[in-house]
């Protein structure tokens, strides 16, 4: 049975899904309630000082899963705080594991959206262009990082889809 924790959980991240798709951006204060809320669920739930820190252990996780893609330009901010937000509930071992199913279900959205604009060879135009200074390197070339071409972005994509099904996947599949 679904806990009250996760029922939050579920309620926030479908909220900032809905909030990504309609204006593409993931509210802070939708990212900071949830936070505060995790950090209040967890203290009533434990013992002294260990809920306190799976929330911040599970924060830091997911926090720092999703950042190198956010330095990379493959996401937005606010995307990197709710999965942050999402680890903050789950701790640190869920937030791995949604933040793997998470990508699974943004790749899969992502070929939808490039089969669906007709993009897709400036799609794989663009992740040769960002993995051939990778290769070359593990292959002892020296090189410098070339960015792509300003406007090359085929679209972005509301990836707090992605986050919530992910979300909602891993607690359906852990309390059947």
């Amino acid at each position: 049975m679904i806990g009250i924790i996760e029922v939050i959980l579920i309620c926030l991240v479908t909220q900032a899904a809905v909030t990504d798709l309609a204006v593409r951006k993931i509210p802070n204060v939708l990212v900071l309630s949830g936070l505060a809320l995790a950090l209040i669920l967890h203290m009533l739930a434990g013992p002294r000082w260990a809920p306190a820190t799976q929330w911040l252990a599970g924060i830091l996780a997911g926090f720092f899963l999703f950042l190198p893609l956010y330095l990379l330009r493959g996401m937005a901010a606010g995307d990197v705080k709710l999965m942050a937000m999402v680890g903050a509930f789950t701790g640190p071992w869920a937030a791995c594991y949604i933040a793997l199913l998470t990508c699974l279900f943004g790749g899969l959205m992502a070929l939808g959206i490039l089969v669906l604009s007709g993009r897709c060879r400036e799609g794989l135009d663009n992740l040769w262009a960002m993995s051939k200074p990778a290769l070359l390197r593990l292959l002892g070339v020296p090189l410098c990082r070339v960015p792509l071409a300003p406007g090359a972005s085929v679209g972005g994509m509301p990836y707090g889809v992605a986050i919530a099904l992910g979300t909602v996947f891993f607690v359906a599949w852990t309390h059947h």
